[in-house]
């Protein structure tokens, strides 16, 4: 073993005969304690915002395109059956479906609610969106054109406080003009089935009938959007740029990413501020070694002195102090990184029995989306972590080092 490394081991246990060694043995143990902490509390966060972003972008696309086709205006798509058929010709295209989309207000006795809704076609509708898919196959088969059903999102049916079976009554845009005057347009409609995403945005306004009955009660000749299923969720833009030219100016082509762009530009920026913040605290913890190592340099002085005469260099000396400090370093970044993925991989059985305990809830569901803590640990960001702890605390040891190394043998054994 290296002289430098064996006397920077036995320092940074610092022995336990003299009371002085224990208690700088102790300021060790908390530098190192602290930079663990830090680690396991950026990883432990970092995974959480991970697994937010990861679920809630998972159950939006559950209910969103991939990728949307829509027409300019309120009118309906000239030729949606031919954008049909130029979307199948590119190699990200698994399918499509055509829908209609408008705002109503949806009424129940006293009750009303403004809802979104989305004209669909059943038998399309399940191959491009997974939220329907997973509908059980007896609800999708009463939405029948005439039938006027509806499916209501789960959080929209509690707030309006009605059932399977139940009818409510939709409040169309664009009143019909009588000689009495303007007088809302109102169709009933029979509640065939609840939709449950997941995701409460959506589970509180999404509205679902069928295409048919939606273009008679919105007055449109036919859909006025087009839903894109593609192979790859992540290639949604790309895609789009390149179906646009494709389908001609007539049309507006958007994908996921830019319809709800702010929510995940929010995600990201509240990423990388908790990523700086967190990074100070262990900054912090690193450079406590500079007080350790201080401490230990001022007790060591007469050891210094007497390796010194036997003829240690003054790098020897800086070496032995910046391996007390280094070890500290990865001792500490090593365990706060099993502390954090022990943590980041179990949070899902953790909160839960810390909101038993405590009888709260640390999500509700209609303020962050999801109730339940999600994470997803990613070595992209657990590497840059423990990279950034190992180079701080190499920083720290870098002046008690060099302090260390300055030390004149003869006026440090003077006073011994």
């Amino acid at each position: 073993m290296p002289f430098e490394l064996l006397v920077g081991w036995r320092y940074t246990r610092a022995g336990r005969a003299a009371r002085r060694n224990r208690f700088i043995s102790f300021i060790s143990s908390v530098s190192m304690l602290g930079i663990a902490l830090g680690v396991a509390a950026l990883i432990i966060v970092l995974s959480v915002m991970n697994g937010f972003q990861k679920e809630v972008r998972d159950r939006m696309l559950g209910v969103l395109s991939h990728v949307e086709v829509l027409a300019y205006t309120s009118a309906a798509l000239t030729d949606a059956p031919g954008l049909q058929n130029k979307l199948a010709l590119h190699s990200q295209v698994v399918a499509s479906a055509p829908f209609v989309l408008s705002q109503g207000l949806l009424a129940q006795g006293e009750d009303m609610r403004g809802a979104v809704v989305r004209g669909i076609d059943p038998a399309q509708e399940v191959l491009v969106t997974q939220a329907v898919a997973q509908m059980p196959r007896e609800v999708l088969d009463q939405l029948q054109a005439g039938g006027f059903g509806v499916v209501l999102g789960s959080e929209l049916a509690r707030i309006l406080g009605v059932k399977t079976g139940e009818h409510i009554t939709l409040v169309a845009p664009g009143g019909q003009v009588t000689p009495a005057g303007v007088v809302p347009r109102l169709k009933q409609l029979t509640v065939v089935g609840l939709l449950d995403s997941g995701h409460y945005e959506y589970d509180a306004s999404l509205a679902l009938l069928h295409i048919e009955d939606a273009q008679r009660i919105f007055r449109l000749e036919g859909p006025n959007g087009i839903r894109v299923k593609l192979k790859d969720a992540q290639q949604a833009r790309q895609v789009a740029a390149e179906l646009s030219p494709l389908l001609g100016d007539d049309v507006m082509v958007r994908d996921w990413t830019r319809a709800n762009r702010s929510w995940f530009a929010a995600v990201q920026i509240e990423k990388r501020m908790m990523f700086i913040i967190l990074t100070l605290i262990v900054a912090v913890a690193a450079f406590n070694l500079v007080s350790t190592l201080v401490m230990t340099v001022t007790d060591k002085q007469a050891d210094i002195a007497i390796l010194r005469t036997l003829g240690a260099s003054p790098s020897s000396i800086m070496g032995i102090f910046v391996v007390q400090g280094a070890l500290v370093g990865v001792v500490g970044t090593l365990s706060g990184l099993a502390l954090g993925l022990l943590v980041a991989f179990n949070i899902g059985s953790i909160v839960p029995a810390i909101e038993q305990a405590l009888g709260a809830s640390f999500l509700p569901k209609d303020i962050y989306l999801i109730s339940r803590m999600p994470s997803d640990p990613q070595w992209a960001d657990i590497g840059p972590v423990v990279i950034i702890a190992l180079v701080l605390a190499f920083i720290a040891t870098l002046y008690p080092s060099w302090r260390a190394s300055r030390i004149d043998p003869a006026e440090a054994l003077r006073h011994e």
